[in-house]
């Protein structure tokens, strides 16, 4: 038995453990002021909530197998079910029961908890598989990220501080305090103030974006990368030697420094207290610098890999197509020695045939349905040539025949089953088909006769091909198992699509 297998593994159970990290999370706070029987509690709390998330539970454990067993509309109405009634109903039960004496807000927490996980879930797959390919989220980076999110928090914070400006909570002799407040009506009525404060604040937060953009790049990109550690700390000493107490003279000058607080900043720049606040700006930027850093390295190695991969898919198909078109020529130059009345028939079909694998093979994906017709005309064209009875069977459970799959895919099967098998055999041959297709998975079969006397290589250039065009395009998303018994060979595929 000859058996080639690539597996793959698939987080099928990731959800299920971030639901059980929550229902732990809770059970934490609701013990972590006991003094006695703490792991008692503990645990009853525990099995308290696995009651109550019971439904969700199990829900998001099979998540992957109802994705990949059921319709969409059928997937969701067991969605709408697990959250929309069995969890309210077990929150009920427990509410009812009293289970381990837990106050019945924790039930309707934990509830409404879930139901706030499985959104939070569902939305960051919709960005997995929509957003991230958006150009201009793309291009934002992380630099221009810390740079909009100091905007935004310099706003915030200017809006709470208007907002509290005649509270007299917030009021203390000589300076204010910030407090929790948005009141957009103040914000109105005081938006010169309000400018004032942002500028400010913002003014201060850049001081800090200034040092993380020097150590960004200039001080970790250049020196750390190409002068080692010591250098790079010797540098980084002396540029904040020399900034610091010019970026405190300015910090200090600012109104906003005795308007919130008794004094933000020390009046003397020099004071070294400043300079720990530029060495801690410096020294809690460098891991995100380091990440920056590394992320553009692996930007660039992923695109020449990429573009390594088309080289070689490219490769790869100019070696199949002419390899297609050298068995499907001796088809038609067998048919014309025997005269056949099929012969324009046949021409008609290795035509389309053509067009097929000239124009369409040349895109990356095409529809399921398409690469089916392909196939269809391919094994009608061979029935019309051969001079042998074919016993053929092809089943098909297609949930959705509009998915995307590379071209020239399948046929790679269907081919090296006559070339290999079928062409070959004396009397009676028979080719059977199976396809299964839903969203996420394809699972192709195809299983023929053939004489293992006279194969003792069934796989061709085709084959081969085929098994380097996967490690292209489904790298660990694939399953190709290649098995011969007796005078059956079989070939199955699994695809993973997401």
């Amino acid at each position: 038995m000859l058996s080639i297998k690539k597996f793959s593994y698939n987080y099928k159970y990731q959800d299920f453990f971030i639901n059980v990290g929550l229902l732990l999370w809770i059970a934490i706070f609701n013990t972590y002021n006991l003094t006695t029987n703490i792991w008692l509690s503990y645990a009853s709390c525990i099995l308290a909530l696995v009651f109550c998330l019971l439904p969700v539970l199990i829900f998001s454990f099979l998540k992957t197998r109802l994705k990949n067993a059921l319709s969409r509309n059928r997937y969701v109405a067991y969605w709408c079910t697990c959250f929309f009634i069995l969890l309210p109903l077990f929150t009920g039960i427990a509410f009812y029961l009293q289970i381990a004496k837990l106050d019945n807000t924790v039930f309707i927490l934990t509830a409404l908890a879930a139901v706030a996980l499985e959104i939070m879930l569902i939305a960051n797959q919709y960005y997995q598989k929509k957003v991230q390919h958006i150009k201009w989220i793309k291009k934002i980076g992380l630099e221009n990220a810390v740079l909009i999110t100091i905007i935004l928090l310099a706003a915030t914070i200017s809006i709470m501080a208007v907002s509290s400006l005649e509270n007299p909570i917030y009021q203390r002799k000589g300076f204010r305090l910030v407090g929790f407040e948005f009141n957009f009506k103040m914000l109105v009525f005081n938006f010169g103030t309000f400018l004032s404060f942002f500028s400010q604040f913002l003014i201060m937060y850049l001081c800090g974006y200034l040092l993380f953009l020097i150590n960004s790049r200039l001080l970790v990109s250049k020196i750390l990368k190409e002068k080692g550690l010591l250098i790079y700390l010797l540098t980084l000493s002396a540029t904040i030697a020399v900034l610091y107490p010019l970026l405190a003279q300015i910090l200090i000058s600012l109104p906003i420094n005795t308007v919130f607080g008794r004094s933000i900043f020390v009046t003397n720049p020099f004071e070294l207290e400043n300079a720990f606040g530029a060495f801690a700006i410096m020294l809690i930027s460098l891991p995100i610098v380091l990440a920056l850093q590394w992320g553009k390295q692996n930007n660039k190695i992923l695109s020449l890999e990429k573009e390594k991969s088309q080289n070689e898919l490219d490769l790869l198909k100019q070696q199949l197509n002419p390899h297609f078109f050298f068995n499907t020529l001796n088809n038609l130059y067998a048919l014309s020695l025997q005269k056949s009345e099929k012969t324009p028939e046949s021409i008609l079909q290795l035509s389309e045939l053509m067009r097929y694998t000239i124009y369409k093979g040349q895109e990356k994906t095409v529809k399921l349905s398409q690469e089916l017709d392909y196939i269809n005309d391919y094994i009608q064209l061979q029935q019309i040539r051969l001079q042998k009875t074919l016993h053929f069977e092809f089943d098909k459970q297609v949930k959705n025949d509009q998915i995307d799959i590379p071209p020239l895919l399948l046929i790679v099967f269907v081919e090296n089953a006559f070339k290999h098998g079928i062409e070959r055999a004396e009397d009676e041959a028979f080719l059977k088909l199976s396809l299964t297709a839903n969203d996420t998975e394809v699972v192709f079969c195809c299983e023929n006769s053939f004489d293992p006397e006279e194969n003792t290589n069934c796989k061709g250039i085709g084959i081969d091909n085929l098994k380097k065009r996967l490690e292209l395009l489904y790298p660990n998303r694939y399953t190709l198992d290649i098995t011969s018994i007796a005078n059956i060979f079989k070939a199955e595929l699994k695809l993973q699509l997401t």
